[in-house]
């Protein structure tokens, strides 16, 4: 019999309760295909999204409130209402509600002011 190592970035979306796992698989998804040059890393214990090879956006759970979020690394330096700051000094992000259809719309806009920073 096979056994197949999974690896640790793989595990973290399957460690996932429900809706916050299958919210998750889907924007993993979504943000790999959303560019071609668009790339996955599993740094600081978590899923990373890389533009060119540079940090690009990663996604996490919000440890109180259990929701899924994209975290934006550049994300100081994009003016997007919806883009929370909180205590960090250089990322912003979007938070999401995995039990309600996602702002697609919103999650595009976001996408593409992040990656015209990283295309200039």
């Amino acid at each position: 019999m096979n056994h197949v190592m999974l690896r640790d970035i793989d595990n973290w979306f399957l460690n996932q309760n429900e809706p916050t796992k299958s919210c998750l698989l889907f924007l993993r998804e979504l943000i790999l295909n959303y560019d071609k040059n668009i790339t996955e890393a599993w740094k600081y214990r978590m899923p990373f999204y890389c533009y060119n090879g540079k940090m690009f956006c990663y996604l996490w759970v919000n440890k109180k409130t259990h929701q899924p979020y994209i975290g934006v690394v550049e994300g100081r330096k994009l003016d997007h209402p919806l883009l929370i700051i909180e205590k960090r000094s250089r990322m912003k992000i979007l938070p999401l509600d995995a039990k309600q259809d996602l702002p697609m719309d919103i999650i595009s806009e976001i996408m593409e002011l992040a990656l015209d920073f990283y295309r200039r």
